[in-house]
């Protein structure tokens, strides 16, 4: 069994422990960090790789609680935007200590910037120098971002219902029921994928979604990219349907995040014209009909707009399975660094050491 998997499987235990904290003894910490964002004039929201998707999953809880944040990836909003004076800007990155979020850290104080860090590392940068730190206690992942992805997501929609009130212990014990009733449903997804024709080499790969689930697809085409090391892409349902689709053909298949509210049947039409077209499809949402894809996945009933929780958990086993299918390594990165510190550059400082000069 892959590190990948492993990690996967024990998934729901780790949501688990976070909601019981973030409900628990992280409440202070929450409650402050709500009150610090309801106060604020402007009030930023961002992360850098898999933190920056757990960003995505979450603006929506925001908007809809017409709280707008300034949704930017800590790159772009540390080398491309000036923080007002006094601004809130919330720090998402699990280990705290990449490139963009320290140097972000120096310029929020130059600006008198109020950082709201949500890490998993107690003893990173983000949780030792951030005005509000909340800290989620996650066992560290053997190398792809799951449950250190997963947690982080958690909490910052936590944060995000926290700051309109919706966010208590009645609420997470109805999020907790959800991951209770998506645990023993991992390995029928499992059986369900090596059953699956949706796997066909030579295919390339799209990746669809909205609102909450925009995270959950552009986090399933990185896991693709660092997991099976095959290029994919990821956008809104909405924007595909504006030019993109002239790709479809046999030769492609789509993931497909189906909302259990909004756009639902629109997507699952826009489902059906993929199946027409010859692509392989494959759905996840609550409730779909069972014969709508080639690959549908069932999740249980979960709070609205909160699907994004558990939504990511087939398409990681997804990447975990294709990385096997294709003999790759998922365990480990070819190039990339586990944590990036530098700004230069594409490879870590072994590869780069080892392939110098050619």
């Amino acid at each position: 069994m892959t590190h990948f998997l492993q990690d996967i499987l024990r998934q729901p235990e780790e949501l688990q422990r976070a909601l019981d904290y973030l409900s628990g003894a992280g409440q202070s910490a929450l409650q402050g960090a709500a009150a610090t964002v309801r106060s604020a004039r402007h009030v930023y929201l961002t992360g850098i790789g898999s933190s920056w998707h757990a960003a995505l999953s979450v603006a929506p809880l925001f908007y809809q609680a017409a709280r707008p944040v300034y949704l930017l990836d800590a790159s772009e909003l540390l080398q491309f935007a000036t923080l007002p004076p006094e601004a809130v800007v919330i720090a998402i990155s699990r280990s705290g200590r990449s490139l963009e979020i320290v140097n972000l850290l120096a310029k929020a104080r130059a600006r008198r910037a109020i950082v709201i860090g949500i890490t998993n590392s107690s003893d990173g940068t983000l949780a030792r120098e951030a005005q509000i730190a909340i800290v989620v206690p996650t066992k560290v992942d053997h190398a792809i971002s799951v449950n250190t992805y997963s947690t982080l997501a958690a909490a910052a929609g936590a944060l995000a219902s926290a700051t309109s009130g919706s966010f208590d212990a009645n609420f997470a014990a109805s999020l907790l029921a959800s991951i209770a009733e998506t645990e023993p449903r991992i390995a029928d997804w499992r059986k369900q994928i090596a059953d699956s024709a949706w796997f066909t080499p030579g295919k390339f790969t799209y990746f669809l979604g909205r609102g909450g689930s925009m995270g959950s697809c552009h986090e399933a085409r990185l896991l693709w990219e660092e997991g099976a090391k095959s290029p994919a892409t990821a956008m809104g349902t909405g924007s595909f349907r504006h030019g993109p689709q002239e790709i479809v053909n046999g030769d492609a298949r789509f993931g497909l995040w189906i909302d259990a509210q909004r756009m639902r049947e629109q997507d699952l039409s826009v489902a059906r014209d993929l199946r027409r077209l010859g692509a392989s499809l494959l759905l996840i949402g609550h409730d779909l009909p069972e014969r709508s894809a080639g690959l549908v996945f069932q999740l249980p009933a979960v709070p609205p707009d909160w699907q994004f929780l558990i939504d990511v958990i087939p398409a990681q086993l997804a990447a975990e399975y294709l990385a096997r299918l294709q003999g790759v390594d998922c365990d480990s990165f070819r190039l990339c660094s586990y944590i990036v510190d530098g700004e230069f550059g594409l490879m870590n400082e072994e590869v780069a050491t080892r392939t110098k000069g050619s």
